[in-house]
């Protein structure tokens, strides 16, 4: 109930918060389960977002264990079908339990589930593919070993910027690998390093890779020009939502900030999910007052204009990083 609730919300606020989201094969979104989306780890939380809202079918993800550690949360996290994977930095002790978590998405594999994990394991704000982990391989074979049709997809997820919003986002999806790379005579060492070449190979090939500081080459990368007859339509829009949503937008920013100082590899999601969260409420309250105070409708009015030209500005804003 509350996933469902939240993918409307978040159908709602991507097209704001994100200039362009460019999917290479759109028809793949759709695609049915068993199935393990294999992804790279750019963006924090924002990338399990991304995909939720975008994928058709309910998504179960794979997120840190540290953050299962308050009970409260834990059963927050759990409604929004995200399962636990510690890490060793976690400690030792915790990293049976992984066992239950890769158990607990083999029994959904069997009922048709999709599940995401993160291969990169940790989140870097970077242009770039890193080393992956062996718990993909290790759960992709753990479902082909019980006899499960599983298909793994590659998921390149790219950001045209990390600090700011307006972003371009493409998300490009590779070619699906299927149990035909299963070495049954082989050790599982050797099954999994084969398993992940042939991952980081497809996403080698569907990641922009841009060393870091060339931002010229990010701005090349990312460039989805918005055509001239759009951006004359839409630049008195435009203007009006940087008046009206600059101090709301600031505020969020100095927030997102100070949140998570010594973590800024979260900003961006963060300052996601407080625009996500407070605007459709100061959006409401703001109507609500007028309505009252002009005893009329007509503010409702509002209610749709507002989001506009924040879309607006967002479309026609440089989208340098």
């Amino acid at each position: 109930m509350l996933y469902h609730f939240l993918k409307v919300l978040g159908r709602l606020a991507l097209p704001i918060y994100c200039r362009k989201i460019v999917v290479n094969h759109p028809e793949k979104l759709d695609l049915q389960g068993p199935l393990l989306l294999a992804a790279n780890h750019p963006n924090s939380f924002l990338d399990a977002i991304l995909m939720g809202v975008l994928f058709k079918r309910k998504i179960h993800f794979l997120a840190r264990g540290d953050a299962f550690a308050s009970p409260r949360i834990s059963r927050i996290l759990n409604s929004l079908n995200i399962l636990p994977v510690y890490r060793i930095i976690e400690g030792a002790s915790y990293l049976d339990k992984n066992y239950e978590t890769f158990d607990a998405c083999v029994e959904k594999f069997k009922d048709g589930a999709i599940v995401m994990i993160f291969s990169e394991g940790l989140c870097r704000n970077e242009w770039k593919l890193r080393s992956l982990k062996k718990g993909t391989a290790r759960l992709a074979y753990q479902a082909w070993d019980a006899g499960i049709p599983l298909n793994v997809l590659p998921v390149a997820i790219n950001y045209s910027s990390f600090k700011r919003s307006g972003i371009n986002v493409i998300i490009n999806l590779g070619n699906t690998i299927s149990n035909d790379v299963s070495l049954a005579n082989e050790s599982d060492g050797k099954k999994h390093l084969k398993f992940n070449k042939i991952l980081e190979e497809e996403l080698a090939k569907n990641i922009i890779q841009i060393e870091d500081g060339d931002t010229k080459m990010v701005t090349q990368k990312f460039k989805l020009p918005l055509e001239l007859s759009k951006k004359i339509i839409l630049t008195i829009p435009a203007l009006i939502g940087y008046i009206l949503h600059a101090p709301l937008y600031l505020l969020l920013k100095l927030t997102a900030s100070k949140m998570f100082s010594k973590e800024p590899v979260h900003f961006s999601s963060i300052q996601f999910v407080l625009l996500f969260l407070i605007y459709p409420i100061l959006l409401t309250i703001s109507v609500s007052l007028l309505c009252i105070k002009l005893q009329s409708s007509i503010p409702l009015i509002l209610m749709a204009g507002l989001p506009f030209t924040a879309w607006s500005y967002q479309q026609v804003k440089s989208t340098s990083p």
